[in-house]
């Protein structure tokens, strides 16, 4: 098992300011309600939330998984968690993703986050993956897209490791 360093510290921080500024542009004299999606993105969340201007109503999560214990994406995504038609309803909805690739996950819970009529629904992403993706998917802020490397550090994870690494690695068997 090798480690390549794809992505430091501080070009994640610069990422991550450059998004809040977009961000907050969109969002100008409005409110948002954050929905992480679990459990990769909490790192990313956190730094994101914290270099946000907007005025953030409420910080929500839901868990996606389609990895399980492997490299490979098992095609199956699971949703677990919901979030309540008052929550939502109405509302200013950014959905924060650690990476997306196929984009079966956000394909899947879309059209659930839609049904529960929020005034508007966007996706923040750090990481794109336009490489594997199997469903199209629209993406509002994109930190930086990446080749079709497994990723760990930062929030991303191989088997729950590595997800402390500050910056942001390649990982090779």
């Amino acid at each position: 098992m090798r480690l390549s360093l794809l992505i430091s510290q501080a070009e994640t921080a610069e990422i991550v300011t450059r998004l809040a500024q977009k961000i907050d542009h969109d969002y100008q004299g409005r409110s948002i309600i954050v929905v992480g999606i679990l459990k990769g993105s909490v790192i990313f969340l956190a730094d994101l939330v914290r270099t946000l201007k907007t005025p953030i109503e409420r910080i929500e999560f839901i868990q996606l998984s389609s990895y399980g214990s492997g490299t490979e994406s098992s095609g199956n995504v699971v949703i677990q968690g919901n979030l309540a038609q008052s929550i939502v309803q109405n509302k200013e909805i950014l959905i924060v993703e650690d990476i997306v690739d196929s984009g079966r996950s956000w394909a899947s819970l879309r059209p659930q986050l839609l049904a529960l009529n929020p005034q508007s629904l966007k996706i923040c992403t750090l990481l794109d993956k336009p490489s594997r993706r199997q469903v199209a998917v629209p993406l509002d802020y994109v930190g930086r897209q990446v080749e079709d490397y497994f990723i760990v550090g930062y929030g991303f994870d191989l088997n729950e490791q590595y997800r402390q690494l500050p910056d942001i690695y390649q990982w090779q068997a």
